[in-house]
């Protein structure tokens, strides 16, 4: 280290670039890397404890962050990258269960975190296969979850929050501190005792705070500040298909004022646009949410009401993709004409507050096929056979029920745009869906009606449930440019909730 100290003080960079390094045959190394900078573009925590602060105390606490981020700058500057740290950690976790702070780390970060991977860094690190490490200042219980599940690290080092009573305390554990500079040395010493003391072949950082650690290893290369293309997600080990929380995009320090200076104003106008769609006549529904900047884009041609079809007809089944619980709302609006659905895990606000007829379904299969064939003799359904939404261009496993019911389908492709608020959530309240996505400035839907399905496609042609529902999948798939998967309801609620999705059903009295 004393060397690199001469180095540095002679003016010059005591180690090469990270282009310089050959990242072939590698698979028998160790490697040991810094986290901001370094294995992700972005230099500054921020947004990370900006995404934490909002998902576990909202407003209040982001406005606490934004206030004190000033002063955590300047201590960067005059002080030490210690003293910004504990900064930001105190304003985005002080109060916060710990629980949150970890549900928060495991379903939102990944997302933003697999948005700004540096290809760079992620070349020489994933070339390292025997042990990869990461050594960060960020709090190791924010960063783990991403860098373990996305990133394939081994073992991650960073700074330990103080705990409670199940609550953070805002401080940091007074035996480690922030780990920072030669902390991280001593963090790399601990974390390869155990293979004999050997030094990891490659170390990874981007400033003068990671030379303790990088001088340790048998080789070390700089990440340079130049700006450069993050790597593209589909090439990560395991790429993010579930995640949750409310922002949309990044929360840098101005992205973060402009939630926090917006929220009461998009609240009122959420309400005003909700109580537009659940007042008005349906066929109003489309031109009063245009005149509140809500988009409505219909493509295709939708099928007529019931009233024109011929005597007798059953009513028509709308096989949905699922983006949010609105979709069944805004296809009414492209019809001009209320339909009913079928629901699962709806809030008793949502359908308080619903324009339409919702009906909930039991999970029990003869109960809810009965059911759904009741509703088709009435009149026209809206179902989302993937169970739940997802929010990236996947298409769940369609569940086959409908398929057997009816052969009157037609598949429309629900699709969304939302600039600043998600209108799902996995583990917060679902009630505050509607109102998060009826928040966004200029929210839009497209719903594009499909081709009624064939005869010789429906199971009264001689297909079974499954190939129809199979087939009506990859049709929207191939129509939104998405891509199908055999995910589940369960498969989401088990990434972000820790549980099956399931939602308990009373018992009849």
């Amino acid at each position: 280290m004393e060397a690199v100290e001469a180095v540095v003080a002679a003016g010059v960079e005591p180690f090469p670039t990270v282009d310089k390094c050959d990242a072939s045959g590698r698979g028998s190394h160790a490697v040991a890397a810094d986290l901001d900078g370094t294995l992700l573009r972005s230099r500054s925590a921020f947004p990370y404890y900006a995404l934490v602060a909002f998902e576990t105390g909202g407003v209040p606490r982001l406005l606490l962050l934004l206030l004190l981020s000033p002063l955590a700058a300047a201590l960067r500057v005059v002080a030490s990258e210690a003293a910004c740290a504990r900064v930001l950690v105190f304003a985005a976790t002080a109060g916060a269960r710990v629980r949150d702070i970890e549900s928060a780390a495991r379903a939102v970060l990944p997302r933003f975190y697999a948005a700004d991977v540096h290809p760079g860094a992620w070349r020489v690190f994933s070339a390292c296969a025997r042990r990869r490490v990461v050594l960060t200042s960020t709090p190791r219980v924010m960063a783990e979850p991403f860098l373990r599940e996305c990133l394939g690290a081994d073992a991650v080092a960073g700074t330990e929050l103080a705990t409670w009573c199940g609550r953070a305390t805002g401080m940091v554990d007074a035996r480690r501190g922030v780990l920072v500079g030669r902390r991280k040395a001593e963090a790399l010493r601990e974390m390869f005792a155990a293979d004999g003391g050997d030094a990891p072949d490659v170390g990874l950082g981007d400033s003068r705070s990671d030379y303790a650690f990088m001088s340790m290893c048998k080789e070390a290369y700089i990440v340079p500040r130049a700006a450069v293309e993050p790597l593209p997600m589909d090439q990560l080990p395991r790429p993010v298909i579930f995640h949750d929380g409310r922002l949309v995009r990044r929360p840098t320090p101005l992205a973060a004022l402009l939630v926090a200076l917006w929220f009461p104003a998009g609240f009122a106008l959420a309400c005003l646009r909700i109580a537009a769609g659940a007042l008005l006549p349906m066929p109003l529904v489309y031109y009063a949410f245009w005149a509140l900047g809500v988009r409505v884009l219909v493509r295709g041609a939708p099928p007529p009401p019931r009233a024109e079809r011929a005597a007798g007809r059953r009513g028509v089944l709308f096989a949905c993709s699922h983006r949010t619980l609105l979709d069944p709302i805004f296809l009414s609006a492209a019809l001009g004409r209320p339909v009913a659905a079928v629901t699962y895990s709806l809030s008793r606000l949502s359908e308080f507050l619903s324009p339409i007829r919702t009906v909930r379904l039991t999970r029990d299969r003869a109960a809810d096929a009965a059911m759904i064939r009741e509703l088709l003799a009435e009149g026209d359904l809206a179902i989302c056979p993937e169970g739940t939404t997802c929010r990236e261009p996947f298409l769940l496993r369609f569940s086959a029920l409908f398929a057997e019911l009816t052969d009157e389908v037609v598949p429309v492709a629900m699709e969304n745009r939302m600039s600043m608020f998600h209108g799902t959530t996995a583990r917060g309240w679902k009630g505050m869906d509607p109102f998060y996505f009826f928040m966004n400035p200029s929210p839009a839907y497209v719903v594009t009606f499909l081709s009624k399905l064939p005869a010789e496609l429906t199971c009264a042609g001689g297909k079974t449930s499954h190939e129809v529902a199979n087939y009506i999948q990859r049709l929207i798939a191939d129509t939104l440019s998405y891509e199908c998967t055999s995910l589940t309801r369960r498969d989401k609620y088990r990434a972000l909730a820790g549980n099956d999705g399931v939602v308990a059903v009373a018992p009849k009295s």
